[in-house]
């Protein structure tokens, strides 16, 4: 199988899997055990949290290591309400948001709290004006995911940091899709937190980071936990996060020539379809991530286009993965102002450090076989 659905996850990094197997051996402790064996994990952690503060220009406090990106979402929006004046219960978030944030903030709406939903322009891109015009003396926090999961449209995280602190307003950001594919420490200077995974970066599922960079300023929201700082319950996962480390510091390390690369082949794709002249129109915006290729092609399913790939030999998506097995339409695609029946239709091709340009071409060839014979 070839496979194009390195969005959804990645295969772990063989170097990270090894200092899996080591740590889960040698560093077996619980890292608040007071013994050697304890204090041995607990120095692997403290280095492994150092090193991911070096990556992303904060200090090693502002790092709480989480079971991935669904609870380091949840436990940033936890932290804010357990912190904010209460007198404020106004939140706003972009409508394309992965499902942890938008099913969070949804149950927040149903004990009531205020919601505005942000509009989106054309391109993808969060309306500024209409963030600008809804906030009010109530707003509390401002949410947006950094880099879009299904069409890979890269928000404009500096512009609405800016705004945010201006007003004093919390803004938690989505980084687990540009984690290790962009330079982060802007980002990180100007939002209250992000959040990061550690298995879209080729390392171990079960492992992700929230970063406060403000995080003398916050209220952990379960008060007397010992783990994190306070800020999460649970024994750490240790050798995880050594191997999440391992994985990060290799993808860091070729960030600007894996971009480059992908980039290269996401041209290549795009091309090689606009060639044969079928009928495919590409999601796309000037603000884009050359790691996710969204399309639709007119007339197909999304659905029957994975399929008939997958029955060829490649693995695709028809969008997010936390979503796929429901029936409802893309909700980026219908915030972009698609209709039902092109949001249907999206699928998700995505790229990553095994892609090759002979499985680019050959996965254009099938694309251009389904399309024809349909």
């Amino acid at each position: 199988m070839r496979y194009f659905d390195y969005a959804a996850t990645t295969p772990i990094d063989s170097d990270a899997q090894k200092i899996w197997i080591e740590a889960s051996q040698r560093y077996f402790g619980n890292s608040t055990s007071l013994h050697d064996i304890g204090t041995n994990a607990s120095g692997l952690l403290d280095l492994s949290r150092q090193q991911l503060a070096d990556i992303l220009g904060v200090r090693k406090e502002s790092v709480v290591f989480t079971s991935g990106g669904t609870e380091s979402n949840i436990l940033a929006l936890e932290t804010f309400l357990a912190s904010r004046n209460r007198a404020k219960n106004h939140i706003m978030i972009s409508q394309t948001e992965h499902a942890s944030l938008a099913n969070y903030v949804k149950k927040l709406a149903e004990t009531g709290y205020e919601i505005t939903y942000l509009q989106h322009l054309a391109d993808g891109r969060i309306d500024l004006e209409h963030l600008y015009d809804n906030m009010n003396e109530q707003t509390c926090m401002v949410i947006v995911q950094h880099v879009n999961s299904e069409t890979g449209v890269i928000q404009p995280i500096i512009e609405i940091g800016q705004i945010t602190q201006e007003r004093g307003i919390f803004l938690h950001v989505d980084c687990v899709q540009s984690f290790g594919k962009f330079p982060l420490q802007t980002i990180c200077a100007l939002c209250d937190s992000i959040s990061i995974s550690s298995h879209k970066v080729y390392g171990p599922k079960g492992v992700g980071a929230v970063i406060f960079p403000k995080i003398g300023e916050l209220t952990p929201p379960i008060p007397n936990m010992t783990h994190e700082a306070g800020f999460r319950a649970g024994t750490v996962n240790v050798p995880g996060i050594a191997a999440f480390i391992t994985a990060a510091n290799a993808f860091v390390d070729q960030q600007s020539q894996e971009f480059s690369r992908v980039k290269t082949l996401r041209d290549l794709c795009l091309n090689q379809l606009f060639e044969h002249d079928v009928d495919v129109q590409v999601i796309e915006s000037s603000y884009q991530s050359p790691y996710i290729l969204a399309l639709t092609c007119r007339g197909l399913q999304g659905q029957y286009m994975m399929l008939e790939l997958n029955r060829m030999g490649f693995c695709i998506s028809t969008g997010s993965a936390c979503q796929i097995g429901k029936q409802e339409p893309s909700k980026t695609m219908i915030a972009l102002g698609k209709s039902e029946e092109e949001a249907h239709q999206l699928i998700r091709i995505s790229f990553g450090k095994h892609t090759t340009e002979e499985d680019v071409q050959n996965l254009c060839q099938c694309i251009i076989e389904i399309i024809t014979v349909s």
